[in-house]
């Protein structure tokens, strides 16, 4: 069994995608932001104090795209995992969603922005040039890792539907396209209802 800790308004949506597409059963923990999330229980699971998590045969994971990486490859059946050809693309862009990605749509929501000159010390440069790379991977290619639904597209897909949502990312056909693809998967859809 896997226990899934989350909050329904946080990142662990993610995660409850990436437990739908598994199959798998699991069972949820909710937790309260500055309450649950921060008590000793928790926080000895998770030292940061923030979901989401999970615990799979005494194992934790944290991080959303290091628990959607976990469950692809230790469910393999489910078919998420890259394979022996994708795998290179599929680590470039799980990590890209989850390092300049996430940096650059977070400090768009806060209003940080870099000065220009500075750009060469953040690692994603700027938002547009984060842009312009997902672009171009899209233009290439129906998914991140090749021609087929994989884990990183729940995680990398996520940010970018959910960019689209909040106005952190633009809504040009690159992204519309690609999100038309996943935003309809059963998974997915089971995801949202449970976390209504």
């Amino acid at each position: 069994m896997i226990r899934f800790y989350t909050n329904p308004r946080s990142r662990g949506a993610i995660v409850r995608w990436m437990l739908e597409e598994v199959g798998q059963p699991y069972e949820t923990q909710i937790l309260d932001y500055g309450t649950t999330m921060k008590a000793p229980e928790y926080l000895a699971l998770n030292p940061m104090g923030k979901v989401p998590a999970i615990v799979h045969d005494g194992v934790v994971v944290t991080e959303g795209a290091a628990i959607c990486t976990y469950l692809a490859e230790t469910f393999p059946e489910a078919g998420l995992a890259p394979t022996a050809t994708e795998r290179g693309a599929y680590y470039r862009w799980m990590f890209f969603g989850a390092g300049p990605v996430e940096a650059a749509v977070t400090n768009k929501a806060l209003g940080v922005q870099v000065p220009p000159e500075r750009k060469g010390a953040v690692g994603y440069g700027s938002l547009e040039e984060v842009v312009a790379t997902l672009e171009g991977r899209l233009a290439d290619s129906a998914y991140f890792a090749g021609d087929r639904f994989t884990a990183v597209d729940v995680y990398t897909g996520s940010q970018i539907g959910w960019g689209m949502m909040f106005g952190t990312l633009p809504k040009i056909a690159a992204f519309t396209d690609y999100w038309d693809r996943l935003k309809d998967r059963p998974a997915r859809l089971a995801a949202v209802e449970k976390d209504s």
